[in-house]
């Protein structure tokens, strides 16, 4: 039984928490609508276009786990000069971080420009999968430093506690993007069917309008950090330094997060397209319905480092117990949603009988191990790394990743010839393994860092 002196009592906290949590949820709920629709629309064009996108999309998560490392280790100083009221020291990692993941974007753009068959070929050897995939990537590919400048931003907000912008801002593309999808993927309003063509058509211009807007409310209406153009053309030297010492292990965190998604798409995509297909549809789901788990990491991320800088050491025992009971009981709603929606979910896309069968056992995995998702995904990424313990989180994911998940889930594929089924539970095992270093770590308080 907890003793009740480590539950917080203070309301604002739970304000601040649940608050923050609920923007950056249905921020995140409307970016994975977006995808959802994607799935759906192209679904019931063509699973060979929903295979192809599928592929894609897991660059576009590298891309997405590569940008929002570069952010996430900005926001811990942002986070932290924010609690300090040192605004000055929140435009300078801004601005590191903006110009850092431009550059990201840009080269793995071009990379996946002059190469895409090649590169997507080793996530599945499904020639006319490919084929569908080379299409959308020649044209999503201009998005990625769009991309970049608009979560920057947008992470750099966050970390002063303005989440909301990008709550509108997200409605606004979901609107514009699913207008565009039904109407160039299927041809309507006088288009001719463009199918994934049109698909990465709707999200270039959804993402051209998205950045723009961000940039006009970061660069003229925000009062918070006052940003000007001027200020993302500086650099300071000696905060560079100590955001690579303390953000690039986030960044390479992320990094490695992103390249094992990739490897588990490609064991996946080497097991036959139904296998493609139902991970597509099982982890659009998951994204969609484990958004509060991801918003309650970022939130915690946000909370635990002002703590921090306003020098209230004292609070954060309580914060962490109070945050690890929370993480619990979203996962186990999280699970139940995920279990209870399934058939319908399915039962929208027109596809195999054994893309459905697999779709629905995928997403009954995922409805137990999202319980500890949510407890050891936020607990790491948002009370450890928040408090400054950034290479924590690397070498954790990498020993549980590269050296048991990748490994275990390959022989069991193409050594023992195992089903789908059971490599996609290897593949998702570490979510529940995790827990037990988590929980060690988290109360030992060692993450209490100094930036």
């Amino acid at each position: 039984m907890l003793k009740s002196n480590l539950i917080v009592k203070d309301k604002s906290f739970y304000k601040t928490f649940f608050s923050l949590t609920a923007v950056l949820a249905l921020q995140n709920l409307i970016i994975f609508s977006v995808n959802m629709a994607d799935s759906v629309m192209l679904g019931r064009y063509s699973e060979n276009a929903l295979s192809g996108v599928a592929l894609v999309n897991q660059i576009q998560f590298l891309l997405q786990m590569l940008v929002v490392g570069i952010a996430d280790g900005a926001l811990v100083f942002g986070s932290r000069a924010w609690g300090g009221k040192d605004m000055d020291t929140v435009k300078k990692i801004t601005s590191i971080s903006v110009k850092s993941a431009i550059l990201i974007s840009i080269i793995l753009g071009v990379i996946v420009f002059i190469f895409p068959n090649q590169v997507l070929s080793i996530l599945s050897d499904e020639m006319h999968v490919v084929s569908n995939g080379a299409q959308y990537i020649s044209i999503i590919c201009f998005t990625y430093p769009m991309f970049a400048v608009t979560t920057t931003l947008l992470i750099a907000l966050r970390s002063v506690e303005k989440a909301k912008i990008g709550f509108y801002i997200s409605i606004f593309t979901l609107i514009s993007n699913v207008t565009l999808n039904y109407i160039l993927i299927f041809g309507k309003a006088g288009f001719a069917p463009m199918g994934v063509r049109g698909a990465a058509y709707a999200t270039l211009v959804s993402r051209a309008v998205e950045m723009l807007l961000v940039i006009l409310y970061t660069f003229f209406y925000d009062e918070t950090i006052k940003l000007k153009i001027s200020d993302i053309l500086k650099t300071d030297i000696y905060l560079m330094k100590a955001f690579l010492k303390k953000g690039l292990p986030v960044f390479l965190s992320n990094g490695i997060w992103g390249i094992a998604m990739a490897a588990q798409t490609a064991i996946l995509g080497h097991m036959g397209q139904s296998a493609i297909t139902a991970n597509s549809i099982a982890t659009t789901l998951f994204q969609i319905l484990s958004v509060i788990a991801y918003g309650s990491a970022n939130a915690s991320a946000v909370i635990i480092s002002k703590t921090i800088g306003e020098n209230k050491i004292a609070s954060l025992k309580q914060y962490s117990v109070t945050l690890q009971i929370i993480y619990l009981i979203i996962g186990l709603i999280t699970g139940t949603m995920l279990f209870l929606v399934r058939k319908t979910v399915v039962s929208w896309y027109i596809i195999s009988a054994e893309a459905e069968y697999l779709a629905l056992g995928f997403i009954i995995i995922l409805s137990v191990t999202v319980i500890g998702t949510s407890y050891e995904m936020a607990g790491l990424t948002g009370i450890v790394r928040g408090g400054g313990d950034t290479a924590f989180v690397l070498k954790n994911d990498f020993i549980f990743m590269w050296l048991f998940v990748i490994p275990a889930a390959v022989l069991a594929a193409f050594y023992f010839k195992a089903s789908p089924l059971i490599v996609f539970m290897l593949l998702k095992s570490d979510q529940i393994l995790k827990c037990i270093v988590a929980a060690v770590k988290i109360n030992r308080y060692t993450w209490i860092k100094k930036l």
